[in-house]
């Protein structure tokens, strides 16, 4: 079968929707804000009120002269309760498509970002026997629906964030309270083992990552069968590790291999690879190198490397072969002034590696508006974009890194 891309580089945007959209009752990630212990430190809530505010999100991709949008078509919305379908909530991704379109804006889709229908969680999530098939029905339903208009599917976001976590970034404490979360949300839904859709205990890691391959490798058959032109591929979470000794190449490598690897198997005869990418890890002998006085840093005290997403697409690319869209890129700050400062610097050398014939089909910086950021709630900023929560009026507002964003697209040629 042969993918369609658009014959233009996509440039655009990034949301997910339990992060932006609210009132998403039927998820998981819903399921467990409510229990206690909760990982999460506040419920999302209305969020950004994207469900309602749809198209004021995408007059702002608009404004910002893009020509592609990529949000998650939420499973919880569409089947909230097994086996009964919400024509309304396809309805609405009906909308959001056409409303795409009719403002030059092509749409690309996240068939599972992370949250997945708390009935789906009841019954062990992806490590449920079934749950490949389940998740081939809902992506056949999306596509059937709004296949024939979409530049792109992405099937799952970050499969291997967390491999990546237990790599020495999730500290134990967080390990613990997750461990809780779910035994609480196992008891208050009256089930065996609640499993969700991004929290999980370490030691089930393996049959985890075993349920996303088959998941994955099943939902791109379901893609192609619907839409045999529609490009299908994942997308991963890829830090730019590096190293300054020996032992930390070591360290580095080894880090690769536990993360990527297995990965490489799993997306063989996908159109493409989605490429996302925050930060650089240095490996020395004792591990990681923290940042260092006067480097410039995000909202979780890591240095920032502009040239880290170039090093993670060259990687990626030469472990895969495959033509990389880049599904979420940025910096996670209140200070705009850094967030204007990363584009300019971060960009140049993405267009450096197209102009150089590296198959990059598109990027997607991460995200439009300040949101939901998981366990984190509202405290971490990423977005091109302000949205007046405390009011209750969810307005929209541009910051000057949106301006930045779309003059770089404006005055570059590829």
């Amino acid at each position: 079968m042969t993918a369609h891309f658009p014959d233009h580089f996509l440039w655009g945007t990034s949301t997910a929707g339990h992060q932006i959209d609210g009132g998403d009752t039927a998820s998981d990630t819903t399921f467990l804000e409510g229990v206690t212990p909760s990982i999460f430190k506040e419920p999302a809530g209305l969020a950004c009120n994207s469900w309602e505010r749809w198209e004021d999100d995408l007059d702002l991709v608009q404004e910002m002269g893009l020509n592609s949008y990529r949000f998650s078509v939420e499973w919880a919305r569409i089947e909230p309760e097994e086996g009964v379908i919400d024509n309304t909530a396809l309805d609405h991704y009906d909308r959001l498509t056409d409303g795409c379109l009719q403002r030059g804006i092509e749409p690309a889709i996240t068939l599972s970002h992370f949250t997945i229908p708390n009935w789906f969680a009841a019954k062990s999530g992806w490590f449920n026997h079934d749950a490949p098939a389940m998740f081939a029905d809902e992506c056949a339903r999306v596509l059937d629906r709004i296949g024939d208009r979409i530049a792109l599917a992405i099937t799952l976001n970050e499969p291997d964030l967390p491999r990546i976590l237990v790599n020495g970034t999730l500290p134990a404490e967080v390990i613990k309270i997750q461990r809780s979360c779910l035994d609480a949300a196992s008891k208050k839904a009256g089930v065996a083992r609640y499993r969700a859709g991004n929290v999980f205990n370490p030691e089930e890691l393996t049959s985890l990552e075993l349920g996303f391959v088959r998941a994955h490798r099943q939902a791109v058959q379901a893609v192609r069968a619907s839409r045999p032109g529609v490009p299908v591929g994942l997308s991963l979470a890829v830090i730019d590790e590096s190293y300054v000794t020996e032992k930390g190449k070591q360290l580095a490598l080894s880090k690769r291999q536990s993360c990527y690897a297995p990965w490489v198997e799993a997306v063989k005869g996908d159109d493409f690879i989605g490429v996302q990418n925050y930060e650089r890890e240095v490996f020395a002998d004792d591990g990681i190198i923290p940042a260092q006085p006067g480097e410039t840093v995000n909202e979780a005290g890591v240095a920032l490397h502009p040239k880290s997403l170039a090093n993670a697409i060259t990687y990626i690319h030469s472990q895969t072969g495959l033509p990389i869209v880049v599904t979420e890129h940025g910096v996670s700050t209140e200070d705009d002034d850094v967030r204007c400062q990363f584009l300019k610097e971060s960009i140049p050398p993405l267009v450096e590696l197209v102009r150089d014939d590296v198959p990059i089909m598109g990027y997607y910086h991460w995200s439009l508006l300040d949101n939901f950021e998981w366990i984190s709630a509202f405290d971490i900023h990423f977005g091109l974009c302000t949205v007046d929560r405390a009011n209750g009026s969810f307005n929209r507002h541009l910051k000057r890194s949106a301006g930045v964003y779309r003059d770089i697209v404006a005055s570059t040629v590829l």
